[in-house]
């Protein structure tokens, strides 16, 4: 098989949660790109999801826009519905989407806990709960998560965000001993600090930025587009012997000073 046929991806479907901008976006692009119909999760800006659904489709492949905040509590009832009314199954499932608060730890309140640890965590196990039958099934399936570089080095602004990212990967680890036999994969894509709308306000800052810089050893910041090949390569059959892992795409910020 060639490198090429390696990261085709013609007659997969892909579900990217938090796709309609930022990384998700950049993922469902690539995904696209190589073959695969997309599934378009957001949580609110229509507009936003479909702007990203007419660049996916202009790759030559099927869309569908998924509105649904992962934080709610008929996630799994709706996502089985969206599935039987649009009469297709995952194959591709990235858990981009999250929940970031800023806060001082005995700042937290019990509401952004669960928010933050709902949509991080129980969100991504649902889902996985509710793909992976047919990717047993079909005897071939994918699964990236999406982490951060807080599992190594966690803010003290975000003690609850790093810590369902290190519980996601414990998570990751745990499933790939269970699902290798079947022929699903399943891992763990750590971004570092990504110029995106999440972080807009930090890196607009220049102390802060400067502040940030001198803990990545490559010296600039990354984006979005940064995370899409590696994702690729977890997503497809080139990354087929790769499983339980976790990949830093962070300019070595996770190194240990």
């Amino acid at each position: 098989m060639g490198v090429k046929q390696l990261f085709n991806l013609t007659g997969k479907t892909a579900l990217v949660t938090g796709a309609s901008q930022g990384i998700g976006k950049c993922i469902a692009l690539a995904l696209a790109e190589h073959g695969a119909n997309v599934i378009i999760n957001y949580r609110s800006n229509r507009k936003l999801a479909t702007d990203t659904q007419s660049e996916v489709e202009a790759y030559g492949v099927k869309s569908w826009l998924w509105e649904y905040d992962l934080a709610g509590d008929t996630l799994s009832d709706d996502f089985q519905n969206l599935l039987s009314k649009q009469n297709i199954n995952v194959d591709i499932l990235v858990l981009n989407a999250s929940v970031q608060i800023r806060k001082a730890w005995d700042e937290v309140t019990s509401e952004e806990f669960s928010l933050q640890m709902n949509v991080n965590l129980r969100a991504s196990l649902i889902l996985i709960q509710s793909c992976v039958p047919h990717m047993i099934q079909s005897k071939w399936g994918r699964i990236v998560t999406l982490g951060s570089v807080q599992q190594y080095r966690p803010s003290k602004s975000m003690i609850v965000y790093a810590a369902s990212k290190s519980a996601q990967l414990n998570m990751v680890r745990n499933l790939a001993t269970q699902l290798g036999c079947h022929g699903v994969t399943i891992n763990n894509l750590a971004p570092g600090v990504i110029a995106t709308s999440r972080n807009e306000e930090v890196l607009a800052n220049t102390d802060s930025r400067d502040s940030i810089l001198k803990n990545i050893p490559l010296g600039f910041i990354g984006n979005a587009n940064d995370l899409a090949a590696t994702a690729l390569l977890l997503c497809s059959n080139a990354g087929r012997y790769i499983t339980g892992s976790d990949y830093c795409v962070d300019g070595g910020m996770s190194l240990p000073c």
